[in-house]
């Protein structure tokens, strides 16, 4: 079955910062949630794991049948639900402690019925904790998201529901910047190839096979050039501070 990069495998070590930088939100996640969680595109469950010793009742949903049931056979605690989002069809009003969505709004046509979506379901002072790519550093187009924000235009897209938001964004150490500068290096040699921009011309659903194609080039390029600097970066290699602009990726938490 065809795999996109999309979804950084734990397993190959060529994906492992990627695997990390992932990781990491729910290792921050399981400092702050507890009761009743709603974890809004679960996907493989990387983070179930590292959540469910925080959580008293966890519901997953994600838009993929045979995962919801694999995940339900390894966590027959926990409920998985498959669902195509938004809406959050026959979830109550006012129901969730807390909502995890981390690196899920990129995905979503109708961004704004999303949010709205995850206001309607949280308990009056319950809280999303939110995370997605800063456009600001993405290296080229990413075909698999429908669109990429900077910090102000996500910020102003949950105030709209939300009456507070904590705007926080995930950064690297030097390892993860080495990383980082190694991949804008690999990108650049594949991009320049495209005299005629194409990436951002064409339809998204034409470039996704070559953009994974071109990707897995990528990260297998820097682990045979960089093994070990590839395979050394942990979850504790990330950290969070309050500069929301020059990050990798945000982590907003806002408040119902």
């Amino acid at each position: 079955m065809y795999k996109t990069t999309e979804i950084a495998s734990s397993e190959l070590v060529s994906d492992n910062p990627v695997h990390q930088r992932l990781l990491f939100p729910y290792m921050e996640a399981a400092r702050i949630v507890h009761g009743n969680v709603l974890e809004i595109g679960c996907g493989t469950g990387r983070g179930v794991g590292v959540l469910a010793p925080s959580v008293t009742h966890y519901t997953g949903v994600d838009k993929n049948e045979p995962l919801m049931t694999k995940l339900s056979q390894e966590y027959p605690d926990f409920k998985f639900i498959d669902m195509f989002l938004p809406p959050l069809k026959d979830l109550p009003d006012n129901h969730f402690d807390f909502i995890v969505t981390f690196q899920v709004i990129e995905h979503i046509e109708n961004d704004d019925f999303f949010i709205r979506e995850a206001y309607r379901v949280l308990k009056p002072g319950g809280k999303l904790l939110l995370t997605t790519v800063n456009r600001k550093y993405s290296l080229t187009r990413n075909p698999w998201h429908v669109r990429e924000y900077l910090a102000s235009e996500l910020k102003n897209l949950i105030l709209k529901y939300f009456p507070t938001i904590d705007t926080q964004g995930v950064h690297g150490n030097q390892k993860v910047w080495e990383y980082y500068e190694q991949n804008k290096k690999s990108v650049e040699k594949i991009t320049r190839f495209d005299i005629f921009n194409l990436q951002y011309r064409l339809p998204r659903r034409l470039l996704q096979v070559p953009y994974d194609v071109a990707n897995r080039l990528s990260r297998n390029l820097i682990q045979k050039s960089a093994t070990g600097l590839v395979s050394d970066i942990t979850y504790k290699d990330y950290f969070l501070t309050n500069d929301a602009e020059n990050c990798f990726d945000f982590f907003y938490v806002a408040t119902k």
